[in-house]
């Protein structure tokens, strides 16, 4: 069994991510939790971040000492720590603002569509859960890139405990094309980056993203 060091063990996501480990045996994975502010174990072999900031920049601290892949989900990073998280090439290095291969996805729809009806007017709206600090979303961010408008045309609602939500509208004087994508529950996130954690193990240092991991699910489906 590989340990999988999961830094954020005390929030919504580590404790999904936990879960999930004791229920899918197949990953080949035992969870060590990690709480901020608390020493790093000794012994893991690949860590899983959900945390903050200064937690994703203490993880891969850890991660770099040990000579062990390192994958964050937490958004909000540093410019400088995504930089750094960049020009890896020691160790495999994972970021992605959304780990789902499903708004992977949806994204590249979003990209498309921006293509398809060029001249349209183009909205972008996210809803998550009201714990959520920051705003627009990290995911929202990297839609409104592919879209090519400001972050702050991004509009935003925080809404009890509503897991994620983001909508893209290309609207012109006579019609409108609605993109959405809805996330029922924090399973699909924490599935999605077992199997990426799994998945960097087996690569060689260096710097990964959800494109990485997606062009080997699509090879690995015409096999």
């Amino acid at each position: 069994m590989k340990k999988a060091l999961i830094n954020g063990a005390d929030g919504k996501m580590g404790r999904a991510l936990i879960r999930l480990i004791k229920e899918r045996p197949e990953l080949g994975l035992q969870a060590v939790a990690h709480e901020s502010g608390t020493p790093f174990p000794e012994d893991f072999d690949v860590v899983i971040d959900f945390s903050s900031p200064q937690g994703a920049q203490e993880a891969f601290a850890a991660a770099k000492h040990k000579h062990k892949p390192f994958l964050t989900g937490t958004t909000n990073l540093p410019e400088t720590f995504l930089f750094q998280l960049q020009q890896e090439e020691k160790i495999p290095a994972f970021f992605a603002p959304n780990v789902s291969l499903s708004v992977y996805f949806f994204t590249e729809l979003v990209r498309q569509a921006a293509k398809m009806y060029a001249g349209y007017n183009i909205n972008l709206h996210e809803i998550h859960h009201v714990h959520k600090k920051d705003a627009p979303s990290g995911t929202a961010k990297k839609l409104a890139d592919v879209v090519n408008i400001p972050y702050a045309q991004v509009t935003y609602e925080r809404l009890g405990e509503t897991v994620g939500t983001h909508i893209a509208a290309f609207d012109s004087p006579f019609d409108e094309i609605t993109l959405v994508h809805k996330a029922v529950n924090r399973d699909l996130f924490a599935a999605s980056a077992l199997e990426i954690a799994v998945w960097l193990m087996k690569r060689a240092g260096g710097f990964y993203t959800m494109s990485d991991y997606a062009k080997f699910k699509l090879k690995e489906k015409k096999k």
